[in-house]
C-alpha cells in the first residue's frame, strides 16, 4: 500500500523533529526520533557508526561546544521502495558558534513503530565539493 498523505506528513516532521531535540540538548526525547535499534552511520566524517539512542546522545555530549549551533534540515524527499522499504533524503545545515556553515546530506530508512514513525537508519554525508554525483 502506498504512504498516505499522513504518512508523508508525519515523515516531514520526524525529520524536522531531528534540529529541534538535538539543539535543545533533549536526549531523553530521542526515542521520539530514533529506533532503540537505531545505527547512526558517521564513516564519511571518520566516525564510524552510532548504535542506539544512548550512543548518539554520549557522542553529542562528547562533542561538546563543537556541536553546531543550529541544525537545519530542507528539500526533504520521501520513496517507498518496492518491497516497502520508506526512505528519506534530506539536507542539513550546520551553523556554528564561529559563523562557519556546513552542508550534509541525510539519508534515512524510517520504520512506522507503534508509537509513530521513527529513522531506523542514518547515514549523514558531507558535502564538501559542489556538484557531487
Amino acid at each position: 500500500m502506498p504512504l498516505s498523505t499522513e504518512d508523508r506528513l508525519a515523515i516531514h516532521e520526524l525529520v524536522a523533529l531531528h534540529g529541534h531535540l538535538m539543539d535543545d540538548g533533549e536526549f531523553g526525547r530521542l526515542g521520539e526520533l530514533f529506533t532503540a535499534d537505531v545505527v547512526y552511520d558517521l564513516s564519511a566524517f571518520g566516525r564510524g557508526e552510532l548504535h542506539g539512542p544512548e550512543a548518539i546522545t554520549a557522542a553529542s555530549l562528547a562533542l561538546g561546544d563543537a556541536n553546531p549551533l543550529g541544525h537545519h534540515v530542507t528539500n526533504v524527499c520521501v520513496t517507498e521502495d518496492p518491497d516497502g522499504t520508506v526512505r528519506v533524503r534530506s539536507k542539513g545545515i550546520g551553523v556554528h558558534a564561529d559563523g562557519r556553515a556546513g552542508s550534509v546530506v541525510y539519508r534515512d530508512v524510517v520504520r512506522r513503530e507503534p508509537a509513530g514513525w521513527r529513522i531506523a537508519h542514518r547515514a549523514v554525508v558531507p558535502r564538501r565539493t559542489p556538484l557531487q554525483p
